[in-house]
């Protein structure tokens, strides 16, 4: 591939990746509501999914610092809906999980995003959804190794 063409393609995915990300973001934020900020929800879904879980690992989750997620989870547990349990063995650990009124403001606020998104995905045939998941999980792990080589490379 020529040098032209690959700064067009990574000028091209710049531009869609932001619009994409961008536009998915506000449209979540319209389905989460004023209830929640957009990571909130995001570390709701964790924690949900998860059962439970630290801030240590929220924080490796989401490649944010700690002081990011400790700021994020004291608003939730502001709002009741995050309660903190400490281990009964090692009290410096602090485990993270769900109250109810914070399960049943997931279960909703994640119901509207599952219709919004079958509503974008309904615009496009299996074949292309298989293919555009393969790649884009290509991607990723492309991305993450990237990201681990960089980080060798920074403690030599």
């Amino acid at each position: 591939m020529g040098e032209h063409s690959i700064k067009d393609l990574i000028d091209r995915y710049i531009e869609i990746s932001f619009i994409v990300n961008r536009c998915g973001q506000s449209l979540v934020k319209s389905q989460v509501g004023s209830d929640l900020t957009y990571d909130q929800h995001y570390t709701l879904r964790h924690i949900y999914k998860s059962g439970s879980c630290t801030s240590s690992e929220l924080a490796e989750v989401f490649d944010v610092k700690k002081s990011a997620i400790t700021a994020i989870i004291t608003r939730l547990w502001e709002k009741g809906l995050i309660l903190r349990t400490r281990d009964e063995s090692d009290r410096r650990v602090v485990y993270l999980t769900l109250t109810d009124k914070a399960k049943e403001l997931f279960e909703d606020t994640e119901e509207r995003i599952q219709k919004l998104v079958e509503s974008l995905i309904n615009n496009f045939e299996e074949d292309e959804i298989n293919q555009f998941m393969d790649s884009f999980e290509k991607l990723k792990n492309f991305m993450l190794q990237s990201k681990e080589d960089i980080q060798t490379e920074d403690t030599k």
